[in-house]
């Protein structure tokens, strides 16, 4: 029975990966009508410039959609803004569409924003989050779709299978009962949770497509900015990411990571807003306002396997378990003292109840008034450098399914 169960697993996911290739080369030949109705004898130029719509008609059209939208890749604004872009920034986003609005609106407010390529990796399909950012007019604007959203597969892996294994079942039973992953529970004897998971596979996913299949980012050598929906950027942001770059190349030529953000409040910002410090990347301090090179992707992908089999649901702890053990020299990350990216979300994955969305606007509104008098720095400056040394955790399980394992080595192969 346990082999029969192991070939059960790998087939299941190995339909899930010809069906999306399959329908990726069908979605080749499918065009998209774009908002604005017909397009007619559009030039390329044009139509590169409206976003595709999704059909939300039923699931299998959402899904064609979407494989169609992430071939197409209609770059919204490209007619406005024609010139290559200073940064490119990449929001994950889920479902918390008020989120999503203050982000936007913090981002219209910076500095240079015409300049920026903006991004949304999606892992929830919605026509309201699709029509918040197709309104975007300040920048260029790129849609990608994550296509093993859960969303997409309800009653089937990555989802959440009916006939899978309750996630305190203890495995005894579970192979009694003959579940799907009987033979597979994480370190603490649980079993997947499919909105558990997705979250590392979003992540994974996004860095693998932005870097190898974005067209836009053709010919791009500069940092890519990694943010979330419940992120808000304080206007100078941009000045401060150019220059955290020449004190970079002047200081610390060896920090593969930049990180514009950190969790402390702004209370002591006008002393720390000029000030930045370098140290190893940990998952606690460093993963909000990220920004990796080409070359620190590279380094990632290199450890796709350690990354997509470690017994973690988290993407940044993985990150750090990785970094310093299968990444031999343990990553080493610029840091604003002052952060330029705040987290406003008090609703997390794990989050039950309403969200108090007026509570957190207030107190955006309060720390950017505290903040006002310290930003815009002239220039940088070191203040610290602490050791760059690798720090390992106690890992937090939700990753112990081989079926996971299996789809996240896939994404290289298989987008």
């Amino acid at each position: 029975m346990r082999i029969r169960l192991r070939q059960k697993n790998s087939l299941t996911l190995l339909a899930v990966g010809v069906a999306a290739l399959l329908l990726f080369l069908l979605s080749a030949h499918v065009f998209l009508v774009p908002s604005g109705g017909d397009t007619g004898g559009a030039t390329d130029r044009n139509m590169h410039s409206v976003m595709a719509k999704l059909n939300f008609a039923s699931l299998s059209l959402l899904t064609e959609s979407i494989y169609a939208a992430n071939l197409k890749q209609r770059v919204l604004n490209a007619d406005k803004y024609p010139e290559e872009p200073q940064l490119v920034l990449v929001v994950q986003v889920h479902d918390r569409a008020d989120y999503l609005k203050l982000l936007i609106k913090s981002l219209e407010s910076s500095d240079e924003v015409s300049s920026f390529l903006l991004i949304f990796s999606h892992d929830f399909f919605s026509e309201e989050i699709d029509a918040i950012v197709q309104g975007i007019t300040f920048c260029k604007v790129l849609q990608i779709y994550f296509p093993f959203s859960t969303q997409l597969y309800p009653n089937e892996f990555p989802g959440q299978d009916p006939r899978d294994c309750p996630r305190d079942m203890s495995k005894n039973d579970a192979l009694k009962t003959q579940c799907l992953n009987a033979e597979h529970p994480d370190t603490y004897g649980h079993y997947r949770e499919a909105f558990i998971a997705q979250t590392k596979h979003h992540w994974w996913w996004k860095m693998h497509f932005v870097w190898e299949r974005v067209q836009a980012m053709q010919g791009y050598s500069g940092f890519v900015l990694f943010l979330e929906e419940d992120n808000y950027v304080l206007p100078d942001f941009l000045v401060f990411y150019k220059l955290m770059l020449e004190l970079r190349e002047q200081k610390c030529p060896d920090c593969d990571m930049l990180a514009l953000g950190n969790h402390n409040d702004l209370r002591d910002f006008n002393n720390l807003s000029g000030k930045v410090m370098t140290t190893g990347w940990m998952s606690t301090k460093h993963n909000i306002g990220m920004a990796i090179s080409k070359e620190v992707y590279y380094k990632l992908m290199g450890c796709s396997n350690e990354f997509c089999t470690y017994d973690d649901y988290n993407w940044d702890w993985t990150l750090q378990h990785i970094s310093g053990t299968c990444i031999p020299s343990p990553l080493k990350v610029l840091v604003a003292q002052g952060s330029r990216v705040l987290h406003t979300g008090d609703c997390g994955l794990h989050h039950k109840g309403k969200c108090d969305l007026k509570t957190v606007l207030e107190k955006v509104m309060l720390d950017i008034q505290m903040a006002k008098h310290g930003l815009y720095p002239s220039s940088l400056l070191l203040t610290a450098t602490e050791a760059v040394v690798h720090e390992e955790h106690t890992k937090n399980g939700g990753w112990g399914d081989v079926r996971d394992h299996k789809l996240c080595n896939n994404y290289a192969k298989v987008l």
